[in-house]
């Protein structure tokens, strides 16, 4: 029997040590596609981006292959045979799109095969590509390598639903014509499960289904009900706590300075108190939540 390309056991990961998502046990098969769904802050990012390499687990083992390894995401994309989009889509903006796919070390009449769309738009900067462009030259370059697994996180964000076909239907060819083993973190249940093979339905750090995705599809009503509606507050929460942890101290050594510059010049700097943090922690996240909303 054939090894799968990609195995975890009992993985756990999270950050400083603090795991966010438990007993994480799931398998690709050569060319198989693999969706991993769940509400937001499931740890779905977290879960993806430890098997890439990025996070080291807090315990169980990665495998590729039936070999475990602990290389970090470079190595692993470099002399692995791994292929990694995130959501970030991975663009140098300043390089053109054609100097993005040299970069990659794939071939770019391959990434052309695939997306004759980026031939008119070769010497466009990356930067001034559109969305769906940037993320059609972030998939061309991971497929134009030839990997044997490729791990993308939100494929689907902020695109229409037309190029949303065309990026997963590309990644299904691969599966199908080279072999290639995918495991792709998506939101948009539906239409993800129609170009896979199974699935993996994970809540607050852990696979709670597996299904074949014809038998998902057809509970699919039943699961959105039981399972993505709402969110996960397991990854994100943790997200919120360390930095308000980590805020608190530095507001907490900001007035102890303070009170003694107080003491020593007999002049009040601040009337700020403890009791007023969470005031000023919920207008920072109001900032970053502004923020996030524009850029996109």
């Amino acid at each position: 029997m054939r090894a799968p390309l990609l195995e975890t056991r009992n993985l756990r990961a999270g950050y400083l040590g603090r795991a966010v998502v438990r007993d994480v046990n799931l398998r690709v098969e050569p060319g198989e596609v693999v969706c991993l769904l769940g509400p937001n802050g499931a740890g779905k990012t977290t879960t993806l981006l430890t098997i890439a390499g990025e996070l080291t687990p807090v315990d169980g083992i990665v495998m590729f292959s039936n070999v475990p390894t602990v290389t970090p995401m470079y190595q692993r994309v470099r002399d692995g045979g791994v292929g990694i989009i995130t959501e970030d889509r991975l663009v140098f903006t300043r390089m053109t799109a054609r100097d993005n796919l040299r970069v990659g070390g794939g071939s770019v009449e391959a990434a052309l095969e695939l997306f004759p769309e980026l031939e008119p738009r070769l010497l466009v900067r990356g930067g001034l590509l559109s969305g769906g462009e940037q993320q059609m030259l972030a998939l061309a370059r991971a497929l134009s390598r030839q990997p044997s697994l490729l791990l993308a996180d939100e494929l689907s964000l902020g695109l229409a639903p037309k190029l949303v076909d065309r990026l997963l239907g590309a990644v299904r060819t691969a599966a199908d014509e080279q072999g290639l083993g995918a495991l792709i973190v998506e939101q948009h249940a539906r239409k993800a499960l129609r170009y896979s093979d199974r699935m993996y339905l994970m809540a607050r750090g852990q696979i709670l289904l597996e299904l074949p995705a014809d038998e998902a599809i057809d509970r699919l009503d039943e699961i959105e009900h039981a399972y993505l509606s709402g969110t996960s507050e397991t990854e994100e929460d943790h997200i919120e706590w360390l930095r308000r942890k980590n805020k608190r101290k530095a507001w907490k050594r900001q007035r102890v300075r303070e009170r003694e510059l107080a003491r020593l010049t007999g002049k009040i700097v601040s009337t700020r108190r403890a009791e007023d943090d969470d005031y000023y922690f919920d207008k920072e996240q109001q900032l970053r939540e502004f923020a996030r909303r524009v850029r996109r």
